[in-house]
């Protein structure tokens, strides 16, 4: 198996479950919402993680400097940093878009203080699976968490920069469109911080980042069978966690609605 196509095709099934995903259709009231966001925040964190280890891979960080590889690909990486890294907000004040997802769901009166516990309590990437397991975390999101470090760790760039096209940045215009067709029109104007975070997020990864995260992919595999297979596993095992962080926040949604009306 080589090339986009045949790896899309085998992934679409996975891709179809994700975005037809019943957690969408219980996003009704903002209580859902800010249990969605509780949860959704570790994904929006350690989209930089699998961003930086791009960066180190693809770029040069290092001094001395030398030119990159591929100056395209070198491009495409540092305007995502310069993008997730230091976008502006809604007030056109510069801020990382996990900063600008804590500020939503600060705006939502979600809680906020158990992720940022989590991420301050991190050590380095050398102890980071250990962190991970110790925290106060559900399974769903211990599981998501550790299989983004575990790729970032076994250093295969081709698969590193699967997991992020396929699980993240090809991904997010189709999940945050749900997210949006879901919310009320008269409950939208009350979130100026969420609903601009949303739509950033589709305007910048669907018209921008998504084709080129594509173009990334073929550079990197080429035409080595073993890479793209070993791309293919990734972008599976990607989707497949997310599913289940999903499935977990739809579970807990259902739970907490079921205990209201009893």
């Amino acid at each position: 198996m080589i090339g986009i196509a045949p790896l899309e095709k085998e992934i679409q099934p996975l891709r179809d479950e994700l975005t037809n995903h019943r957690v969408y259709g219980l996003l009704a009231e903002m209580d859902d919402v800010r249990l969605f966001m509780q949860k959704h925040v570790y994904p929006v964190w350690d989209f930089m993680s699998l961003l930086k280890a791009l960066q180190n891979h693809l770029t040069c960080v290092q001094v001395p400097w030398k030119p990159a590889k591929n100056t395209t690909t070198a491009r495409f990486i540092n305007e995502i940093v310069w993008g997730e890294e230091t976008d502006v907000n809604e007030k056109g004040t510069p801020k990382s878009h996990f900063e600008m997802y804590l500020d939503a769901m600060e705006e939502v009166n979600a809680d906020t203080s158990k992720v940022l516990s989590f991420v301050n309590s991190l050590k380095g990437l050398d102890t980071i699976e250990e962190d991970i397991n110790k925290a106060d975390l559900q399974p769903a999101e211990k599981e998501f968490l550790l299989f983004t470090f575990q790729t970032i760790k076994e250093n295969k760039v081709h698969k590193i920069a699967s997991a992020f096209t396929f699980g993240r940045e090809d991904l997010i215009p189709d999940m945050f469109l749900e997210i949006i067709e879901q919310s009320s029109k008269e409950q939208k104007p009350n979130y100026p911080k969420l609903t601009y975070y949303l739509e950033r997020h589709i305007e910048v990864d669907g018209d921008e980042h998504g084709p080129l995260s594509l173009e990334m992919i073929k550079e990197l595999c080429g035409n080595s069978e073993l890479n793209w297979l070993e791309a293919l596993d990734a972008a599976k095992h990607a989707l497949k966690v997310r599913i289940k962080l999903w499935d977990e926040i739809a579970s807990e949604i259902e739970l907490t609605k079921k205990q209201l009306t009893n």
